[in-house]
């Protein structure tokens, strides 16, 4: 009887051990997945802030050529305007 309840001991133990080797793999894939979506974040972030950056730098030039597009247009209607006939 003793060597039945031995018996039945190492079996649980070797249950419990391998419960526990799944659970540290488990750990270790969430905590894994965690720093991978940590450092795609990060990198999300990166491309963003460049993604604003070149916006902003975009929008500046856009400016400067809609001064530059009305400024053309008045100069060529006073140019117009010298040389139709009143």
């Amino acid at each position: 009887m003793a060597d039945n309840n031995t018996r039945i001991w190492q079996f649980n133990r070797q249950i419990n051990v391998s419960v526990l080797v799944q659970l540290l793999l488990l750990a270790a894939l969430i905590v894994g997945s965690y720093v991978n979506l940590q450092r795609q974040l990060y990198l999300l972030q990166h491309d963003v802030t460049i993604l604003l950056e070149s916006q902003r730098r975009f929008e500046q030039k856009l400016e400067v050529l809609s001064e530059k597009s009305i400024s053309y247009e008045y100069r060529l209607r006073a140019v117009e305007r010298l040389k139709t006939p009143q």
